[in-house]
Parts: structure tokens; sequence; C-alpha cells
């Protein structure tokens, strides 16, 4: 069964989260309260991820396409010389 790629990060989404649960309060303080700590949660989880940034994948992305062109005219030129 294949997997499906996750959705590009949005940075944003992380403050989106934390005001829809600070909203869940009363008191404007605890709605701070737990913004800063839903924000700092999600993060913390995120930084115990492994993963990179949209940028940096879309960056090594265009790398190994380039790599890959040069190796398969590489091996065009390796058999090329090999014919007699």
């Amino acid at each position: 069964m294949a997997r499906l790629p996750f959705p590009p990060f949005k940075p944003e989404l992380l403050s989106e989260l934390a005001e829809q649960a600070s909203k869940l309060l009363p008191s404007e303080k605890s709605r701070d309260e737990i913004q800063r700590s839903v924000q700092l949660l999600v993060q913390s989880a995120l930084s115990k991820l492994d993963v990179v940034s949209r940028e940096e994948f879309d960056a090594q992305t265009a790398v190994l396409h380039k790599t890959r062109a040069k190796l398969e005219a590489l091996e065009k030129a390796v058999e090329q010389l090999q014919q007699p």
C-alpha cells in the first residue's frame, strides 16, 4: 500500500492551534498561558521529530534530480566507451 505524503507544514499552524485551545478558557490570563503552553508543547514535539523544512526538502530534491541526470549521462558515456 502506498504511503500518502504529509501536507507541507505551515508554521502559522502552531499559532492557530494555540489560539483555538486558548479560546476554551474564560480568563484572558489563562488563555495567554495556555496559548504559550500549547505552542511550546507542539514546538517541542516537532523538534524531537526528524523533519526538515519544506524549503530544505525542495532544495535537496533539486540536488537529487541534478545528480540523477549527471549519473545517467555518465552511464551513457561509459556505455559508449565500452562499445568496440
